[in-house]
């Protein structure tokens, strides 16, 4: 390699690492802000999900359409992804974790349907033939619970409907900034079971918001006014967009973070190579110099 190719090789690492340095800057400042918003929502959801948990608890709540188990439908993923890569394995791990869950449940293309929120899901679904009822992109970090309400109110409308048997919801659950872990929960029909296992999945076992874990113990009773199916009929569409949003939530928290991460690896191997490419060129410049030396020293003596 000559050493004009090393330079410019150099160079071009140099400004490639100037771009991962910004990128990760960038990252990290968004990471701040969805890893609080994520984790400032982690009690409000639980308690939430505890308060449905008490009111389906009261009565029985089995022939509401949101809590009935039925055999025929399709099965409905609602798949959060990135919109961009350079994130690591965030995506593919969400991915895989999709698929596997469509292998073990020995799932058809034809059983399944797909709304996909960020394009590397929407992606992913119509490169494997999958339907897809709808598709979001450019989710905003500071979208809130009502906005949100929209994409939550079609699965609702589709469980209610009858066109679906059971809603899963495939995200990556933020652990902390380097760890990450991807899941595929069921999120309808809605039980006390699948709320135990949210809750249970929300609570951080440390740091400031976590909470000490207690037994179930006896479910309180409830006088319901002015009607139990119009209560639930109220109440199952609200906490089902409290927990698909707290989902989203995660995620969100999960990819600035992965991102961070990769660009921080990204550029400090860029400096490794900077250094490694550096060492190479004075190799190369030193060897270049003995030789000259070497010729011009050859030259006088066959001159003498």
């Amino acid at each position: 390699m000559s050493l004009k190719n090393i330079k410019t090789k150099i160079q071009s690492v140099r400004k490639t690492s100037t771009v991962t340095r910004a990128m990760e800057a960038v990252s990290a400042v968004k990471m701040r802000k969805s890893q609080e918003r994520a984790l400032t929502a982690r009690p409000y959801a639980r308690a939430a999900l505890r308060m449905l948990g008490s009111v389906m608890g009261s009565f029985n709540a089995e022939n509401h359409p949101l809590t009935r188990e039925r055999k025929e439908g399709k099965v409905a993923i609602l798949l959060i992804t990135s919109d961009k890569g350079l994130a690591g394995s965030l995506n593919s791990s969400v991915l895989r974790k999709t698929e596997q869950f469509i292998v073990e449940e020995n799932l058809l293309p034809e059983e399944l349907l797909f709304i996909c929120l960020g394009r590397r899901g929407h992606e992913f679904a119509l490169r494997n033939g999958f339907e897809v009822m709808r598709h979001h992109v450019n989710i905003s970090d500071g979208i809130d619970e009502d906005q949100f309400s929209l994409i939550t109110d079609e699965v609702v409308r589709l469980q209610e409907s009858g066109k679906t048997r059971e809603v899963r919801i495939a995200y990556t659950d933020f652990r902390s900034t380097f760890e990450q872990e991807a899941a595929v929960h069921k999120i309808l029909p809605i039980s006390l079971k699948i709320m135990e296992h949210i809750i249970a999945s929300i609570t951080p076992e440390r740091g400031k918001y976590s909470e000490e874990r207690q037994g179930n113990g006896a479910v309180a009773a409830y006088t319901i006014e002015p009607d139990a199916d119009e209560v639930l009929a109220a109440l199952i569409p609200k906490l089902t967009n409290v927990a698909v949003f707290h989902k989203l939530l995660e995620s969100k928290a999960s990819e600035h973070s992965a991102r961070m991460v990769a660009m921080k690896n990204a550029t400090d191997k860029a400096r490794d190579m900077v250094k490694e490419l550096t060492r190479t060129f004075n190799r190369v410049r030193q060897a270049a110099i003995t030789r000259e030396v070497s010729e011009i020293t050859s030259g006088i003596e066959s001159m003498r």
